[in-house]
This record gives structure tokens, C-alpha cells and sequence, in this order.
């Protein structure tokens, strides 16, 4: 019994291993329902699975490590350092950091210094974590055409710039110069108001009303109508002007100024009664002609051109013509001169005779229409002394006394004087 058993094992492994070698096999065989169908008998295969050939990955090289990078910058011990030769020490440079003040604010006023150009404006070392930037529009009021940055700003000279932003990712600022310039022009501009000063600007544009000057790097508007003898034409750029305030608002940032103003102001400084002066004629009218005198427009009323009468103005004067007259009054509030030319006649109604023969001898005839003037106001004088003196007996010796001084009558003359003429 113990040999059958081992034999059929050993049968079992046989047969088992011969199916392995033959492979799978096929047979056709007739199922319960009586159709035919095909049966694959399978045998036991021992296989073994080899692994695929993998190529080995290059080894890197290993990189430094941080103790290789600390050995390379190591430069051996440090030596002693002593501050008793220095003027200060260490403690003394903390305190003066505590107490320094360090504001970076927007609209704050720094000291920096210029250190690079480039990008359209210059790099700006203000003393801040970063370096501040300022652009070219920012870094002057006054920027004369065809000028750059380099123009502008001069680098390692120390300066002073108004912070005009908050910092950016990079932390840095932007600075202007212009904002600071800016203030200092309106600052000079109210201090010249109140003044009363005059000024010398430079015409910069024109347009229909007018003109635009350049006072202290502000833009001021100068109307049409106090230009002092000329129009605003193109030929008026870059000539530069007498000039006085109008108007100056710096809330709204209006700037308005006058030219006739201040050349009238400095003619009349210069201008009395009986001065004889020239001009051209501008326009004529029923009353008169206007004559324009050194920036100023006088009126030479018909009256005072000759002492004969005038039937037909154009006749004697026309637009253009150049004259000469003598002032006989002047109103120096309001610029105003009323001019004569009858009282340079030699003889009544030369100025409808021969005017050009008047202006020739202008001169000559106005010195002795001084001197008939100076002997006439004497003459007035004499008479009035006369009226005082024959008021009472008690007068009658003033005439003798020699002294001047002790003369009570001395200051009243021209009193007098002023009231008969």
C-alpha cells in the first residue's frame, strides 16, 4: 500500500511535466446538452521572470557645502580693534543714531545727493534703505529747451528734495526739486508784491489776448492792453520786459502782470511840468491826438496845438508823425500826461504854417518859454508882496530889512504864488 501510494506521486509529477513541455492542448468533447465543444487542457509551466538591464544614472558631483564656504572667507583671526586714538567712540556713535530723526514721509523735506544718471532721471542717495529716484520732469522749475537730467542736477553735491510718493515693492521713494523751487518762486513772487517792486521777465509765448512771461520760473500773463507801446506779435518772444504785479493769487496759481504800469512808473519818476519831450502820433480824434511818449499815452488836446484856431485836425497832424511837445501837466497815480505844442510857436499858428519848422527850433523855444514863464511867476510874486505891504503901516519896514531870513513874508510867497497862477 505504501508503494502504490508513492508510485502514483511519482506518476503525478511525470505526467505534469510532460504537459509543461507540450503545451496547452485542445480536444473536442461533447458537453451534457449534447452539443460539441472544444476543451483546452492547460499543463503547469514553471517560468522565471528576469529582470530588465537598467542603465546606472550618472553620479553628480558633489557641490561646496557651507563649512566650504565659510573656510574660503575665512581670513584668520581678527585683530584688536582700539577706538582711544579715535575723536569719538562707539557709544557716542549710538547715541548720535538714537537721536537722529529719520523721516521718510511722504511730502517730507531730505537731504540727499545726486550718485547716477539714468532711465529718464537721476539715482538719488537720501539716506534711506533704498536709493530714492528722480525723474527728469521733477528736477527743476526752469528747464530750458534741448536740456537733460545732467543739465539739471550736478551728482555728488548735496541737495535738497521733497519726497513725493510712498515706497514701492523695492522700497524705493521718488523725489522732486521742482515742488521745492516752486514754493520759493511764490514765496519771492509776494514778497515782490509787497514791494511794489518792478521786475524784468522774459516773453516766452503769445497768443490773442496777450502774453506769457517767465517770472521766477512761474508762467505770468501780461494783457495785450498793458503792453507798453508794442502788440503782442511773435517777434515779442524772448525779449524781456518791465514788469509789475496785477494780480497775484497763489491759490488759484494766477499770475498777472503789467508792462505799461512799470515803464509809466519809471517815466514818471523822471518827468515834470515844462519838460520837453518827443513822440508819435497814434491816433486822432474830435478832442485831439494821442501821442505816445516812452510807453506812456498823452493827449495834446486841440486846444494847446496852435494858438490859432483849427478847422481840420488831419491837416495838421497824422497817425505816425513824429512831434515834439511840452508837458504841461501829469497825473503819476494813473500814468496820464497832457502835452502842448502851442507853447513851442515861435510865432501864433506856426503849427498850421510850417509844424516841422516848430519841432526844429523846439528846443530853443522852449527856453524861452521858460524864461517868459520865470519872469511872469516873479512878476506875480512882486505883485503880491506889494497887496500884503499895502495892508497896513505897520508893514512899511519889511522892504528895508536886508536879512532874509527875518523875513516873515519869505514862505508865503509861493503860497501865493500857487493860488494867482
Amino acid at each position: 500500500m505504501k508503494l502504490s501510494r508513492t508510485t502514483a506521486i511519482a506518476a503525478f509529477f511525470a505526467t505534469a511535466h510532460a504537459l509543461t513541455l507540450q503545451g496547452p492542448r485542445t480536444s473536442i468533447v461533447r458537453s451534457r446538452n449534447g452539443r460539441m465543444c472544444s476543451r483546452v487542457n492547460v499543463g503547469l509551466r514553471s517560468t522565471v521572470l528576469e529582470a530588465p538591464e537598467v542603465e546606472a544614472a550618472p553620479v553628480k558631483p558633489r557641490g561646496p557645502t557651507r563649512f566650504d564656504a565659510l573656510k574660503a572667507r575665512y581670513k584668520g583671526p581678527m585683530p584688536s580693534v582700539s577706538d582711544s586714538d579715535l575723536d569719538f567712540s562707539y557709544g557716542d556713535f549710538e547715541d548720535a543714531v538714537a537721536n537722529t530723526e529719520y523721516s521718510f514721509e511722504r511730502n517730507a523735506i531730505v537731504k540727499g545727493s545726486c550718485i547716477e544718471y539714468g532711465n529718464g532721471g537721476c539715482i538719488v542717495d537720501i539716506g534711506a534703505k533704498a536709493s530714492a529716484f528722480l525723474p527728469e520732469q521733477e528736477a527743476a522749475l526752469i528747464q530750458p529747451q534741448g536740456s537733460d537730467i545732467a543739465d539739471l542736477v550736478d551728482l555728488n553735491t548735496e541737495l535738497e528734495f521733497q519726497i513725493i510718493s510712498e515706497e514701492d515693492e523695492n522700497g524705493q521713494l521718488l523725489v522732486s526739486r521742482r515742488r521745492i523751487q516752486y514754493r520759493a518762486a511764490w514765496d519771492t513772487v509776494l514778497a515782490l508784491q509787497s514791494e511794489d517792486a518792478i521786475l524784468e521777465a522774459e516773453v516766452i509765448g503769445v497768443n490773442r489776448g496777450g502774453a506769457i512771461c517767465l517770472v521766477e520760473g512761474l508762467r505770468a500773463f501780461l494783457p495785450g492792453s498793458h503792453l507798453a507801446g508794442q502788440l503782442p506779435t511773435d517777434d515779442l518772444v524772448g525779449q524781456k520786459l518791465k514788469l509789475k504785479f496785477l494780480e497775484v493769487n497763489q491759490e488759484n496759481n494766477k499770475l498777472v502782470v503789467s508792462n505799461r504800469k512799470a515803464v509809466v512808473e519809471q517815466q514818471m519818476a523822471d518827468l515834470s511840468r515844462g519838460d520837453l519831450v518827443s513822440g508819435i502820433v497814434k491816433a486822432l480824434k474830435p478832442y485831439g491826438a494821442f501821442i505816445e511818449v516812452g510807453g506812456m499815452s498823452g493827449l495834446l488836446h486841440i486846444s494847446q496845438i496852435s494858438y490859432d484856431r483849427i478847422e481840420d485836425l488831419e491837416k495838421v497832424l497824422q497817425p505816425g508823425m513824429q512831434v515834439k511837445c511840452m508837458i504841461i501837466d501829469h497825473d503819476k497815480v494813473n500814468g496820464r500826461i497832457a502835452l502842448s505844442t502851442k507853447t513851442l510857436e515861435p510865432e501864433p499858428g506856426d503849427m498850421l504854417k510850417d509844424p516841422d519848422m516848430v519841432f526844429e527850433m523846439a528846443e530853443s523855444t522852449a527856453e524861452k518859454y521858460h524864461e517868459k514863464m520865470e519872469a511872469e511867476r516873479k512878476a506875480r510874486e512882486e505883485a503880491a508882496r506889494d497887496i500884503v505891504l499895502g495892508l497896513g503901516d505897520s508893514l512899511d519896514g519889511l522892504d528895508d530889512d536886508s536879512d532874509g531870513s527875518s523875513d516873515p513874508l519869505a514862505d508865503v510867497s509861493d503860497s501865493l504864488d500857487s493860488l494867482l497862477s
